[in-house]
């Protein structure tokens, strides 16, 4: 025993040793909160004491239903007010909630419903053709529970249990079931499954919760914020977000689709202080149309994540009113586990300098016990001269369970004893981490290191690049050729020619691409583009 023990006597009981869950941000909302606005979804408005009711009703109905703790319940929702139900009420009854990525095809979805063996599956009526796709693949499919979005002008089409007669049919009164042990599940989410099936990621109790208290601080949120829902809440339960507002009484503002117009309503309407998202969502707003702008006078602080921020974004965005911080994790990590940090040595850094440091990937978040860069087979930590490059290995509360069914990509994402990223990434002197690249997308040309978000960031600042992504091709040469897959901002002209000549000007000769492609580029539901299928693209050409 330690000296505590040896001088009190006293010990763990049930008044000093509570698990700690996010459930409990809620429960305390709808107490000390119970008349602040807790939701805005169109004409939709609800205070923390009619969400919190309506949570228990939910989870007393899914309890009904035979939902015991462990069980996995599924949603295919975008961010609507249900989604944000689901994410308390799942939980309350001991269950776990397995939000899935709505843009799978079938039989990835079919997949995810039968590998985490879901009971019970709450489905937007937009979604409905796909879940019951899903469902007729499987011998034990799970009950679908329909949600129609009468906001967005669904009705229900009858074939299924409606949610609002689903949710009214609870009990009231139901106690919520709180985790004995916060290693306990609460969440299963899988991962994109880009090089094979998608692996189920086990989040517990204690990281949602501790996710929950660290990144107000890392965003220096007060009391009150308006928080608009942009990341979608089957990515990572949208960084944590939904379980987090309630800490500070603040307000979620649903956005179903994500428009340039819809942001700029939210922020200037309904006063939006808060938002995360993709660097695709900045140049969205970067590049609305005048008809989709509206006036605001309040600065918006943003989280923004899913790939490096380019610096002409950043640069570009900061002047319309948004201070952006950026943010970097996994599936694995909870969402956000390393942030761009800004303290005062910075304050004299201005134009392209300033945005520079912006993207960096920054500093471990305060519920991370080690964030770092390390040679992954020697583990010896690279040096922080900002050449070197290793892997950035996590470790700390922040980190998932492990691969549900999967002990065997467990073992290996956990040797060690840290969280293998796979993201290559340098160390400037003053311990900010910048990622070079995915360990998969560095491009080996002639021997040499290309980093693709180098290359990336380049062409981003011509002004007639929209997005920009830049994959290894094969060359009988050097072995790889940076390859420059493009597209193209509405109404601009560019050509390969003068794209390659640009990158001329700003990179060594081995870095600039030898073939520029024009296209629409493949995006995930979070806005990131997907590499892998322009890979194979290229090499095909």
């Amino acid at each position: 025993m330690g000296w505590l023990e040896d001088e009190t006597g006293l010990d763990r009981n049930a008044a000093n040793h509570v698990a700690l869950t996010p459930l409990s941000h809620l429960r305390r909302a709808a107490d000390v909160f119970a008349g602040h606005e807790a939701l805005v979804y169109g004409t939709t408005r609800r205070t923390y004491a009619e969400y919190g009711a309506r949570v228990t009703r939910l989870a007393a109905s899914l309890a009904a239903h035979g939902v015991a703790p462990g069980d996995v319940v599924a949603t295919l929702l975008p961010n609507i007010p249900a989604h944000a139900e689901a994410h308390f009420a799942v939980p309350a009854c001991g269950g776990v909630l397995n939000a899935i990525n709505t843009r799978l095809e079938t039989g990835t979805v079919a997949y995810i419903l039968g590998h985490g063996a879901a009971k019970l599956v709450l489905v937007d009526t937009a979604f409905l053709p796909l879940a019951e796709a899903a469902c007729a693949e499987l011998d034990n499919p799970p009950v679908i529970v329909e949600v129609a979005d009468h906001e967005a002008g669904f009705a229900p089409t009858g074939r299924h249990i409606e949610y609002e007669v689903f949710l009214n049919a609870g009990d009231p009164q139901f106690s919520w079931i709180l985790p004995q042990d916060e290693w306990e599940s609460i969440a299963l989410n899988y991962t994109s499954g880009t090089t094979g099936r998608p692996k189920g990621v086990v989040y517990h109790h204690r990281g949602a919760y501790l996710s929950t208290l660290s990144q107000p601080i890392s965003w220096r949120m007060t009391l009150f914020p308006r928080y608009l829902t942009i990341v979608p809440m089957f990515h990572c339960n949208a960084w944590c977000h939904p379980w987090m507002i309630p800490v500070l009484g603040g307000c979620i503002l649903r956005l179903r689709d994500v428009t340039a117009a819809g942001i700029y309503h939210a922020i200037s309407v309904e006063k939006a202080t808060h938002f995360g998202g993709a660097p695709i969502v900045l140049q969205t707003i970067i590049n609305a149309p005048p008809e989709d702008r509206l006036p605001f006078d309040h600065l918006v602080e943003v989280f923004t994540a899913g790939a490096p921020p380019p610096s002409a974004v950043l640069a570009a965005i900061e002047p319309l009113g948004f201070n952006v911080t950026q943010v970097y994790g996994l599936t694995e990590t909870y969402g956000p586990a390393t942030e761009c940090l800004w303290h005062d040595g910075f304050d004299s850094v201005q134009g392209d300098d300033r945005a520079e440091v912006k993207a960096r990937t920054g500093v471990l978040m305060p519920f991370m016990e080690d964030v770092i860069v390390m040679q992954p087979d020697s583990m010896v930590q690279v040096a922080r001269d900002g050449v070197g490059l290793g892997e950035i290995l996590h470790r700390g509360n922040g980190v998932m369970k492990g691969y549900y069914k999967n002990p065997q990509a467990t073992a290996e994402a956990f040797r060690n004893g840290y969280f293998h990223s796979g993201d290559i990434a340098f160390w400037h002197s003053d311990g900010y981490i910048k990622i070079a690249d995915r360990a998969k997308d560095i491009i080996i040309s002639g021997g040499e290191n290309v980093s693709s978000v180098e290359v990336e960031s380049v062409l981003m600042k011509h002004p007639a690049v929209w997005l920009a992504a830049v994959v290894a091709r094969p060359d009988a040469k050097w072995g790889e050729v940076p390859c420059a897959c493009i597209e193209v901002k509405p109404g601009a002209q560019v050509t390969e020619q003068e794209l390659i000549a640009f990158c001329r000007d700003h990179l060594a000769g081995f870095k600039t691409p030898k073939k520029v492609v024009f296209m629409d580029l493949p995006k995930t539901a979070t806005g990131k583009i997907q590499k892998s299928d322009l890979r194979d693209l290229v090499r095909a050409l």
